[in-house]
């Protein structure tokens, strides 16, 4: 098995970042990132692009999001408790029993509390809950809140990372992981004059509806676009196989379609070739609930562009406990720079 940068890993995971609320997380990323490139910018909305020159000026763009599901404070009520709305799609029944961090002045924990099962009615109980039925309770009376806490302050939720057999389990591995990825593909390439020119995009705001991408695209023009993230692998007891989308330790899987963008074939193909060619494990993704940048990197550039996704299978996704396995991290990494290294080996016309 390759190694991992477990430590690089647990880092990117672990520092907040909710949707709109980026900046502790991208200036982790502007550290990691400052000695890979000469060209590191920051545009108005906080995507950072790195830019490696290449032997032409055709551009590859990557997109990795930095943003996680997250939520943000909307009352504060006369008892100190939080009220609070979604940043990201969220299963309501994960919230129970789940401690959170709210960045305010200064950042403190809460619990997500909910009505206790002992004074539910018979009806409640078998009732699906919402994210509405819940609370966050910081152990404070509302004038000790209120020092500390507004209305419109971010909260993420709190858990480390952990090392499971081969996997590694933690809160936002969607898509912290990818941001290590991409952060590790510009490590191989420095140094390196690639044959076209790679941008490097950690994105904002994915979470919420590709925001962020669908601007970096607008200013990058690229010719060939490829997003990094994870999705589902529903390899689990009672998992119909039609159902799996991808297995944990079967390798990076090669996106040919998810709801919001069908991967271009030539993508697929040139992506198929390049695994088989450097035997890195690799299966394939149809996800039938779900979308990624690949969107924006395919529709926001006049005339489009050639896109498509490479994605890290993981289980439990949107969820505390994401976990996704090193050998599929590592295969991914090396996807890419082989990608890079040869993408001009590959015939794109339409044919």
């Amino acid at each position: 098995m390759k190694n991992i940068d477990i430590s690089l890993l647990s880092k990117i995971c672990e520092t907040p970042g909710a949707p709109g609320f980026e900046k502790e997380i991208r200036n982790l990323i502007l550290n990691e990132v400052k000695d890979l490139s000469n060209d590191v910018t920051t545009d108005n909305m906080g995507n950072i692009t790195v830019t490696i020159p290449g032997k032409t000026d055709d551009k590859l763009m990557f997109a990795a999001h930095m943003d996680e599901i997250g939520f943000i404070v909307t009352h504060i009520d006369k008892n100190g408790f939080l009220r609070f709305h979604t940043l990201g799609g969220f299963d309501a029944k994960t919230l129970t029993s789940q401690r959170v961090l709210i960045h305010g002045k200064k950042t403190l924990v809460g619990v997500m509390g909910s009505k206790p099962i002992h004074v539910m009615t018979t009806e409640e109980r078998t009732k699906m809950p919402k994210t509405t039925d819940y609370f966050i309770d910081l152990g404070m009376p509302k004038e000790e809140v209120e020092k500390y806490i507004s209305v419109g302050d971010s909260i993420t939720r709190e858990r480390d990372l952990i090392e499971m057999g081969d996997c590694v389990n933690c809160k936002s591995i969607d898509n912290r992981v990818s941001v290590y990825v991409l952060i590790e593909l510009l490590k191989r390439l420095k140094g390196v004059t690639p044959p076209v020119t790679v941008c490097a995009v950690f994105t904002v705001q994915e979470e919420v509806g590709i925001r962020g991408a669908s601007v970096a695209t607008q200013t990058i023009k690229p010719r060939w676009g490829i997003a990094i993230d994870t999705t589902i692998a529903y390899d689990v007891p009672g998992a119909p196989e039609h159902e799996k989308i991808t297995e944990l330790g079967k390798g990076v899987a090669i996106k040919i379609m998810d709801t919001s963008a069908i991967c271009d074939y030539r993508m697929i193909s040139h992506l198929k070739t390049t695994a088989e060619n450097n035997n890195i494990t690799h299966q394939t993704e149809i996800l039938t609930g779900g979308g990624t940048d690949t969107m924006a990197l395919q529709r926001m550039t006049a005339g489009g562009s050639i896109a498509g996704a490479i994605s890290i299978p993981t289980r439990h996704i949107h969820q505390v406990i994401e976990m996704a396995h090193k050998q599929d991290i590592a295969d991914s990494i090396n996807l890419l720079h082989h990608f890079v290294l040869n993408i001009d080996s590959f015939d794109w016309n339409h044919n």
